[in-house]
Order: C-alpha cells, then sequence, then structure tokens
C-alpha cells in the first residue's frame, strides 16, 4: 500500500465504526462525500484490500510492446551509444521510425546500462543577463577548439557566430587554428547573409584584442579590432567565460550534436565539414533559435563595395617610403612606379594589406599603387605559438612525403659559415686569367 492509502484506511475505519461522520472523514482525505461512501463499502465488502487500486501490479494497457524496446535499445547500442536521450530518441524517429518519448528512452537506456544520470550540478552565483531585443544588435562569437572527428583528421578549431537575440547560428566554419582569418571571414559571410551588426562580444583571445600593455607593434588594435573599427561595430570584450554563456552553450551543443552528426555522415576532414555546416545550421537553428522581442532588424547595410571589403578584411601594415620611393616587407622590396620623379612621396607612410592568399595591395590615401618587387635573402621562420604548433607538425610531413629522396648538396648555402660572404642576384663570373 501507498502511504496515501495507508492514511485513507484509519479515516475509513473510524467512518465505518461510527467514530467521525461523513463531512470530517471527506475533508480529512480531501475527497468527495460520494467518494467516502464508495470507499467505506468497498472496505466493509473487501477489508482493507478494497482501498488498494485494482491495476496494482499489473501491467499498463498503453506499455510499449517488449518487441519495439529491444530493437530501439540494440539501435542505441550499436549507434547511438553516446548519444543523450532526448538526441537519441529524435534519431530513431528520424532514421528508424520509432516513435517513443525522450523520457522513456531514459528509463530504458538507464536500466541497460547505456547511460548513467547525470549528478546535479552546484549552483553558481551567476546573474542572468535578459537576450537583446533585436536581432542584430549584439553577435557573440567564438573560437572552439576541439577533436570534431573523433580522430578521422586531425584536431581543429570550429569559429561559432551566433545572435544574442534569438539564438541563431549565424556562420559555423572549420580553421586548423584559431586565428585571424577564421574570425574576419566569418564576420563577412555574416555581413554578406545579415548586414552588419550592432556591436560584436567575444573572449580576450589575440586575435581579437591588444592584451600586453605595451605591444611591440605600439597598436592598440588587432587586424581585427581595426576591421571592425572601420566597419563602424563596436567591439565588447568579455571578462569570463560565463559572460557570453550564449555562445559557451552552443559550443557544448555542437560538441555533442554536431560531432556525432558527422559521425553519422562518415565526414572525416575540415573540407567535408565545412560543405556539411550548411545543411547543419538550419537543421540547428529550427530546433532551438527563438523569436526576438521584437520584430525589427538591427542590422545595418552594407556600405562597402567587395574591392573595398577585400581590402578591409586583410591584414595592415605599415611602412615609410625612402628617397627612392621603396619599402621593405615580408622580406621583399617594393618599388612603387610613378609617373614623375614623386617628391612628395619621400617618406610618406603607406599602408601594405595582404590579403590571406598572399596577395598584396600598396593603398597611399585610400588609393592602390602600382609597383615592381626585388626579392631578398631568405627570411628566417617566425615562432610559432603552441596553438599553431600542431598545424605546422602537419604541412611539414606533407611538404617532406612529396620530396622523400631530397638530399640537398653539402655546401648548399645555408650551411656555410656565418663569416662567409653570401652573394645574392649575383652575375659575377669566376675570374679565369692565369696572370697571377
Amino acid at each position: 500500500m501507498s502511504e496515501q492509502e495507508q492514511s485513507r484506511t484509519e479515516v475509513i475505519r473510524l467512518y465505518v465504526d461510527g467514530y467521525i461522520k461523513q463531512n470530517v472523514a471527506a475533508k480529512r482525505m480531501g475527497l468527495s462525500a460520494r467518494q467516502v461512501r464508495r470507499l467505506a463499502k468497498a472496505y466493509r465488502l473487501h477489508g482493507v484490500k478494497g482501498l488498494i487500486h485494482g491495476n496494482r501490479g499489473k501491467a499498463s494497457n498503453r506499455k510499449i510492446r517488449d518487441e519495439i524496446r529491444l530493437r530501439a535499445l540494440s539501435l542505441v547500442r550499436e549507434f547511438y551509444y553516446d548519444f543523450g536521450p532526448t538526441f537519441a530518441a529524435e534519431k530513431l524517429l528520424e532514421k528508424h521510425g520509432i516513435n517513443i518519448s525522450s523520457e522513456t528512452l531514459r528509463q530504458w537506456m538507464m536500466s541497460d546500462g547505456i547511460w548513467k544520470p547525470k549528478g546535479k550540478k552546484k549552483e553558481q552565483n551567476h546573474p542572468m543577463r535578459e537576450r537583446r531585443p533585436r536581432m542584430g544588435e549584439l553577435v557573440q562569437v567564438d573560437g572552439t577548439p576541439h577533436d570534431w572527428f573523433e580522430g578521422r583528421s586531425g584536431k581543429c578549431t570550429l569559429i561559432v557566430f551566433i545572435d544574442d537575440a534569438t539564438s541563431t547560428l549565424l556562420d559555423l566554419q572549420f580553421y586548423p587554428t584559431e586565428g585571424t582569418q577564421g574570425y574576419m571571414e566569418g564576420l563577412r559571410r555574416c555581413m554578406k547573409a545579415y548586414g552588419r551588426p550592432v556591436a560584436l562580444y567575444s573572449d580576450r583571445h589575440s586575435s581579437l584584442t591588444v592584451n600586453a600593455a605595451d605591444a611591440v607593434s605600439g597598436e592598440q588594435l588587432t587586424q581585427f579590432g581595426r576591421a571592425l573599427k572601420t566597419l563602424d561595430i563596436e567591439h565588447i570584450k568579455a571578462n569570463s567565460p560565463q559572460a557570453k554563456g550564449r555562445v559557451e552553450r552552443a559550443n557544448k551543443t555542437l560538441q555533442d550534436r554536431l560531432l556525432k552528426e558527422m559521425r553519422l555522415q562518415g565526414i572525416s576532414n575540415i573540407e567535408e565539414g565545412n560543405a556539411f555546416l550548411a545543411t547543419y545550421m538550419e537543421q540547428h537553428n529550427r530546433k532551438f533559435a527563438v523569436l526576438p522581442a521584437y520584430d525589427e532588424d538591427a542590422h545595418r547595410p552594407v556600405l562597402h563595395d567587395d574591392e573595398e571589403l577585400d581590402l578591409i578584411f586583410s591584414k595592415h601594415h605599415k611602412r615609410k617610403l625612402s628617397k627612392n620611393l621603396a619599402l621593405q616587407y615580408n622580406n621583399t622590396i617594393y618599388q612603387v612606379n610613378i609617373k614623375g620623379i614623386g617628391y612628395a612621396m619621400r617618406g610618406t607612410t603607406i599602408t601594405i594589406c595582404e590579403a590571406f592568399d598572399n596577395t598584396v595591395t600598396l593603398l597611399y590615401q585610400g588609393k592602390p599603387l602600382e609597383y615592381s618587387t626585388f626579392k631578398r635573402g631568405e627570411k628566417v621562420p617566425d615562432p610559432v605559438s603552441e596553438k599553431g604548433i600542431n598545424q605546422a607538425v602537419e604541412q611539414a610531413l606533407m611538404k617532406q612525403s612529396q620530396r622523400t629522396n631530397y638530399k640537398p648538396k653539402i655546401d648548399h648555402p645555408w650551411r656555410k659559415s656565418i663569416n662567409q660572404k653570401r652573394t645574392f642576384l649575383s652575375g659575377r663570373k669566376e675570374d679565369i686569367s692565369t696572370l697571377r
């Protein structure tokens, strides 16, 4: 008997024996007078057993058949062994036509040892912030390094752009490492699809903000920050991961659902993954996106044309022209070609715009200049951070695999002593005269 049935037994016994009246018994049990009479009749006929529900111990008429339960668990063990009950229930309906609730599947998976319930998290004091009322007012952005292909390919980073008002995924793209290129290209795709947002919310990654007070370059903006300033997009930095909870929760969902969707689709590298992301974003937004408080869209039109955007979304560097209108950048001499002597341009500052495909444009007062290039000696490689070392090793493996029989001569110029003179671009021949 349940506790409720035990307490009702005492009340019904007192009523049947005449110690309390019908209305008092009804009030104590929270039932109507009619129900009290019905229970009293059952008590007189069958005793305490008459107060126990008649279906106790019997199988429900709505119970799911055992063959359906066994088939569902078999499919979960074969294909969805590490899926959560909600996600697994969606896939059973989508792929196999088995329509069961996520709670029912959760109970089956727990009893079968496939799923272990998660412990209750310790509550933390992170005050909730209301969503922005309009789409396009605030876009949260983050890069999440992860083993997205579960060992089928190397680790990479997913760059995520998400709208704060609606939780709509605006852009997803895989990149080998988290860096300026991923954020610039992602923002450009968002602008092409939606327009310019009012503000961008990010963490303090070195690609997004200058963290050193005395940065070597002296600039207070990163390349990405400079692009945002040019486009009139406010850049807001978060002090903690919890502050940008919208994109952090999206990352957690993506590491669960996107990873398993790619496994089911047989996707094993960045190229295949990027081709699949558009389809996944549509599915994700259909399930998780919400309506904004106001229907008005806060995105603004893009004022720059494609050629100007190409220059904005590139790496900018400043150099001064010499007296002969030349400058040096990335171990290359750039000679500006203009009509006339060009006295006015001597000593002026030129902006070098280097695209991610290594195309270089020289800008003077916002206009491109014609130039010629002259190569110098080989440049010492730049140091690689710990975030990019895996990509550097992969590139070295690919390069070396293409020239397995490559054997430099023992007197190659890079093996010469540092004190030995090395001549570049020299047309002199050895003196073969026999006169001494």
